[in-house]
């Protein structure tokens, strides 16, 4: 049986001691603001190294602390064990998996893998296009190294070339061009492959639990072939295409100072039949949409890497009906372990089985009530 052992010392309001968490699903209950969700932040801190509240370390550490440490060990299913210590003292991280000190956060990639879903989740639906982007690299970079890779390669060279076209330095532009051709197409063609195994799970998932049918998600590359539009689904362009294109708006770029095309400037969206359907959503389809999104990010990643993954629901069931609520934990995807955050009231009970641990939060303490 798989089991985390988190040892949150000084970490945000949380006492420092040792919670064993055994059970294949764990729920945390308690009132707003007295460590529930930081426990959630400890788990997802200790399998990425970051957190998903806050990109400033420092501010995980507990008020009036300069330090804080998380130890964690992870046995998978078929009895491998990994081990990680994540440290922040006087503001410097140190990282270490399985006893070795690791200097980059990629290498953490796969030793736990967690889907979190969180209220913030909502901006996959109705924020930015940066957001569903987001969505999608993250997908990816929680079991291809390669991509992680390729998108620092691509955010190193965007970064340049913009300064290049911000100074009117335009002797370089040709040779970032083509560094950024090379490695913004490897990454279309990585998220096109994504976007459409994903549809082989979100359409089918949203209409069994809200009743919809013809919910999908449509990629919009920046970069198409000639004569292709938004709707259409044939293969990437060509360099050669790609090059043309990116002369085509340097004067454009030139006025603006940005890049103006790229991976950067893809869009997803969700539509149903064909049409956008976020701005005449309801704000229960909108929150669906998101849930929905995150249980496809667990199968897709089992689908791909064989592997359960570790689930962290935060609060997210607070704007779904009853019947929803029931359809959508009876619908969550295989998992090798499910932690859970509720408020005082709910009828969590409806969802638990046999082996549930409860823990009832308060002032950044535990105790075990089932």
């Amino acid at each position: 049986m798989p089991f985390l052992s988190l040892s949150p010392a000084q970490f945000r309001n949380l006492d420092d001691k040792t919670i064993d968490l055994l059970s294949r699903e764990v729920y945390f209950t308690g009132e707003n603001g007295q460590g529930k969700s930081n426990l959630l932040e400890a788990l997802y801190y200790s399998a990425y190294g970051s957190s998903f509240r806050t990109h400033a370390d420092q501010e995980i550490v507990k008020k009036g602390c300069d330090s804080m440490s998380l130890r964690t060990i992870y046995r998978e299913e078929n009895g491998n064990t990994h081990s990680t210590f994540i440290s922040i003292e006087k503001g410097k991280k140190k990282i270490e998996k399985d006893g070795k000190i690791i200097h980059d956060r990629k290498e953490l990639v796969n030793t736990m893998p967690c889907v979190l879903y969180s209220h913030d989740d909502l901006d996959f639906a109705t924020g930015s296009p940066e957001r569903r982007r987001f969505f999608i690299d993250q997908s990816l970079s929680m079991y291809d190294v390669m991509y992680i890779d390729v998108m620092r390669r691509y955010k190193r060279i965007l970064k340049s070339r913009n300064i290049c076209l911000k100074e009117r330095n335009y002797n370089l532009l040709d040779s970032y061009d083509i560094q950024l051709v090379m490695n913004g197409l490897e990454i279309q063609k990585k998220r096109k492959t994504a976007v459409f195994q994903f549809n082989q799970i979100f359409g089918k998932l949203y209409e069994d639990i809200e009743g919809t049918a013809g919910v999908s998600i449509r990629y919009e590359p920046s970069w198409k072939k000639t004569g292709e539009d938004n709707s259409g689904d044939s293969s990437l362009p060509m360099i050669d295409d790609v090059m043309e294109t990116i002369k085509s708006k340097r004067e454009m770029e030139k006025t603006l100072c940005t890049t103006m095309s790229g991976p950067h400037r893809d869009r997803i969206i969700f539509v149903k039949d064909g049409n956008s359907f976020v701005p005449t959503a309801s704000t229960g389809q909108r929150r669906l949409i998101v849930l929905v999104l995150r249980t496809a990010q667990a199968v897709y990643y089992t689908r791909v890497t064989g592997k359960k993954p570790v689930l962290l629901m935060d609060d997210v069931l607070l704007e779904l009906d009853p019947e929803k609520r029931r359809r959508l934990t009876s619908m969550l995807p295989e998992y090798d372990q499910l932690f859970c955050t509720f408020l005082p009231g709910e009828p969590y009970e409806n969802y638990m089985h046999e082996g549930t641990m409860v823990y009832s939060i308060k002032n950044g303490g535990w105790e075990k009530i089932r």
